[in-house]
């Protein structure tokens, strides 16, 4: 339904659209992106590229770090070829007992997002001593 933002899981208010210029007015790059923001929890989120459709849920500080962290430790999976990107997921989820079209960093909870990072700690350090991880 056109008009209605996404509710915040801290407070449980309705978010409002804002622009990057909100949000990161530091970021010049940043000022015509769309976010949803809920200003008395710091929580917000990105929407992707051209759309007002949000990459996840709103995050605070806490879960913004735990979600840089997860997708740090995780990426390097995919970006350096160990494997493709969309099969990478496919494992995450694996490793995580969820279905694959819910594997999204950006929905991820602190916990979560955690568990993301030994697993993608623990295979990479596999790989780094020469046994296959399945």
């Amino acid at each position: 339904m056109e008009g209605i933002t996404p509710i915040c899981g801290y407070c449980g208010q309705f978010s409002k659209k804002v622009s990057g210029r909100e949000i990161y007015p530091h970021r010049p790059d940043l000022f015509k992106k769309t976010f949803y923001s809920c200003r008395s929890c710091d929580a917000y989120v990105g929407c992707h590229k051209g759309t007002d459709k949000p990459m996840g849920r709103l995050a605070n500080a806490q879960l913004r770090a735990e979600k840089s962290n997860a997708h740090s430790a995780f990426d390097k999976i995919w970006r350096n070829g160990h494997m493709k990107r969309q099969g990478a997921y496919k494992w995450l989820a694996k490793k995580l007992g969820i279905n694959g079209k819910d594997c999204h960093i950006g929905m991820f909870d602190v916990e979560t997002c955690k568990k993301v990072v030994r697993i993608s700690q623990n295979h990479l350090s596999t790989l780094q001593a020469g046994v296959k991880h399945g």
